[in-house]
């Protein structure tokens, strides 16, 4: 069973409640309510027990203090696990201002549309930039300082006066199959019905094993592990870095490596968005920053910008930094995976933006402007990314 939260106040409101878009529930009841466990593949909470007792020690201390600095972030579990992890880092970086736990740094839950629309796939209602459109709105309102982000939710190109000022240490970039019945996507047997919203997924699991069926599977992490429980679905792949962020380790059956599926651009990395002109803010965030990551994740997205990359499209990319030089190798796919391009650059580090650049032209120039101009037409219709998973007659009630 869940630990039952303690009864707090809310720690915002920031719309008039009519609006819908801002949730004023407080934080530890939005966790509750979306870390229910899913049975033999969830843990007892949502986010870490140390991380729990840490932000209810923090709530007893908030109200001594009045905010200084305003976080914008969405409400899943794995948003807010986040997000804690940057007032913690800033609480470390500026305690006398900020608070040693952080205290004067307020987080305001935003619902987005990416959260609302559930049962349809990205590819379908708009792609990713579904996941920050509320979050640049409130940004630029003045509504909020700074937003936080899973990288690989943000759109190539950002609303004019923001910009990505800070990226935090990276985790574990590579995607996880989880199954109760399976060990591996290859031993799936003809018909197995996978769940995963990703084209990029998709696309690589046709790639080895055409005869599975992918569905659209959308949710918080612990909605997706219920759905699989619940036999809506028979495996699933998630991001390894969110899962370690919940220590939610536990229910993988296997950590795939690159050559098995190559993760997101800019996967299992956090950024933080800033108003461009805000100086006072970005003295504080600009302290978080991690080069390296930040490199890494420059350079795949300058790859993602030059293929017009979205959920819309089966695209992966990732870079690392090894022996002094910057590694890139990126893809891009049908969705039924039959025709798969690629493209691997290393080079200084000093030049990241070009390499990804280079990668994502040569892609481009091999596959040609009617493969993209197919792959759109492609994937406004293709069954598997716009279906709706539903539980099968034969599964348990």
């Amino acid at each position: 069973p869940i630990p039952t939260p303690p009864v707090l106040e809310p720690l915002h409101i920031c719309r008039p409640p009519q609006t819908k878009m801002y949730t004023i529930l407080p934080v530890f009841a939005l966790i509750a309510a979306a870390a229910a466990p899913a049975m033999a593949f969830s843990p007892s909470a949502g986010l870490p027990v140390a991380q729990q007792r840490s932000m209810r020690g923090m709530q007893l201390s908030m109200a001594d203090m009045e905010p200084v600095i305003r976080l914008g972030t969405r409400g899943s579990p794995l948003a807010l696990a986040q997000a804690y992890e940057t007032r913690r880092r800033l609480a470390a970086a500026f305690p006398d201002e900020l608070g040693k736990e952080g205290e004067g740094v307020q987080i305001n839950i935003i619902n987005t549309s990416g959260d609302m629309t559930l049962d349809k796939a990205l590819s379908e209602i708009g792609g990713k930039g579904l996941f920050t459109k509320e979050l640049d709105v409130a940004l630029l309102g003045n509504e909020v300082d700074f937003c936080v982000h899973s990288m690989k939710d943000v759109p190539t190109f950002l609303p004019d006066n923001t910009h990505l000022e800070t990226m935090l240490p990276r985790e574990d970039t590579r995607d996880a199959f989880i199954s109760p019945k399976y060990k591996s996507i290859e031993e799936l047997p003809e018909g197995t019905v996978i769940g995963s919203a990703s084209l990029r997924r998709q696309a690589q699991i046709l790639a080895v094993n055409p005869g599975v069926k992918c569905v659209n599977f959308r949710g918080n992490v612990q909605t997706r592990l219920r759905k699989l429980d619940d036999e809506v679905v028979d495996a699933t792949l998630l991001a390894l870095a969110g899962l370690k962020r919940m220590d939610m380790q536990a229910c993988v059956t296997k950590i795939l490596d690159m050559d098995e599926m190559l993760p997101a651009v800019a996967q299992g990395a956090i950024g933080i968005q800033v108003r461009s002109d805000d100086e006072k803010t970005i003295k504080y965030i600009k302290e978080l920053n991690h080069a390296d990551t930040k490199i890494c994740v420059e350079c795949e997205r300058s790859f993602l910008a030059v293929l017009d990359g979205s959920c819309k499209t089966p695209i992966a990319g990732q870079a690392v930094i090894e022996d002094g030089k910057i590694k890139f190798r990126g893809l891009v796919a049908s969705p039924d995976g039959s025709k798969i391009f690629r493209a691997e650059r290393t080079g200084e580090i000093k030049d990241h933006m070009e390499i990804g650049r280079a990668a994502g032209q040569e892609i481009r120039e091999e596959a040609g402007e009617q493969f993209f101009a197919d792959l759109m037409e492609y994937v406004q219709d293709i069954q598997a990314a716009n279906t709706k998973p539903t539980k099968p007659a034969s599964a348990k009630a």
